[in-house]
Formats: C-alpha cells, sequence, structure tokens
C-alpha cells in the first residue's frame, strides 16, 4: 500500500495532473485530501492501472476523501504560458477548489510554484509513492479522458476517443493529413520525419 501522509499530524493535498504530453486538449490537475489514518490496498499511480479500475477507484476516492477538486487549463492556455506553468495552474485551480484548505501540500514531479503561503514539497514519481498524490492522478486522467470523448465526434479523424488526444500513430496521421484542430496546442509543432523515427 502506498504510505498515507508525507507529513504528520497535517492537513494535506496530494496534486498531479494528466495531459501534458498530449497534442490536443486541455491539462487537467486534481488535488486530494485524505483522513490521516486513510488506508486504500487499490489507489496506484494511474498510469499502473486499467481503465475499469480508475474508474472504480474514482467513485471510492470522492467518497471516502475529506476534500477532492479538479482543474482545467485549455490548450489556448496552454500556447499562451506554456506547458509546464499550464500543469502548475491548474493544480492551483483544483487547490482553490478543495473545500478544506490544506496546510501542506505534496506534488508529483518536481517542479511547482508556491501556493499562497503554504508549504509543499515536490516527489518525483511521488503518485507510486503516496495515496492522495495517486488518487489525485486518477481524477486528473478520468475527467480529462471523459472530456477528449465528449470532443470525439466533432473530429473523429483524429481518433480522440481511443487516444485521448495523446500522440499515437492514428493521431499524428491525422494531424499532417488534416492540420491542427481548435483544440490542438499549436505551440506543438510536428515533423513528420521526426515522428516516422519515433514510432520505428
Amino acid at each position: 500500500m502506498l504510505e498515507t501522509i508525507y507529513k504528520q499530524n497535517s492537513i494535506e493535498a496530494g496534486c498531479d495532473e494528466a495531459g501534458r504530453g498530449c497534442l490536443s486538449g486541455p491539462v487537467y490537475a486534481a488535488a486530494v485530501i485524505f483522513p490521516a489514518d486513510y488506508k486504500n490496498n487499490l489507489i496506484d499511480d494511474s498510469k499502473k492501472i486499467t481503465e475499469k479500475t480508475r474508474y472504480k477507484l474514482r467513485k471510492i476516492i470522492e467518497k471516502e476523501a475529506i476534500a477532492w477538486a479538479v482543474g482545467i487549463v485549455d490548450n489556448n492556455e496552454i500556447d499562451k504560458i506554456n506547458i509546464l506553468n499550464a500543469s502548475i495552474l491548474a493544480m492551483h485551480k483544483s487547490l482553490d477548489d478543495l473545500k478544506i484548505t490544506p496546510n501542506h501540500i505534496i506534488i508529483d514531479g518536481n517542479k511547482f510554484k508556491q501556493y499562497k503561503d503554504i508549504p509543499h514539497e515536490t516527489i518525483v514519481k511521488g503518485d507510486s509513492k503516496f495515496l492522495s498524490i495517486a488518487a489525485a492522478s486518477i481524477l486528473a486522467k478520468t475527467y480529462r479522458d471523459d472530456y477528449m470523448v465528449t470532443l470525439h465526434p466533432e473530429f473523429p479523424e483524429y481518433g480522440w476517443d481511443k487516444n485521448k488526444g495523446y500522440p499515437t500513430k492514428i493521431h499524428i496521421a491525422a494531424v499532417l493529413k488534416y492540420g491542427q484542430t481548435k483544440y490542438h496546442r499549436k505551440s506543438y509543432h510536428l515533423k513528420s520525419q521526426q515522428l516516422s523515427l519515433s514510432f520505428k
């Protein structure tokens, strides 16, 4: 089981994002606060569990967390401020929407900007170490996936119902053939030669 809390005797929120490596769509982030003694053997990094398990766990997380929230930054804002800043902004937005204010924050990765006056700790691979970060990764991933599926009928040739905006062969081929849509990140430039090499 993953660890429950990083800083003892604190109201600790775990944060993570989803969609950072996508060619299209927004970046989503989530923040989750669990009870200090919370235990769950199933919650893990969203990348390590199946889609079916992610959605099953989302219901459990939303029911059993003290507080949770999701923040979104769209592709236009990503183009303006870059994906790193957008990912951090999405995390800040998720923290803004928590019904309880944490007094400590743990974040997956090694980059973050100070949120208000609340102390924080960045943790590389934190989503495979701490329950709250793993839970945040599950919420961010599932809510972003849901949104990309709703966009699919508008531009079905890009395969967003399956790839969720990530650079799969089908998605890349569609961009090279049809160009970028209004949901694509225009700052993400495709070079067909480089992309073809990456899939060999």
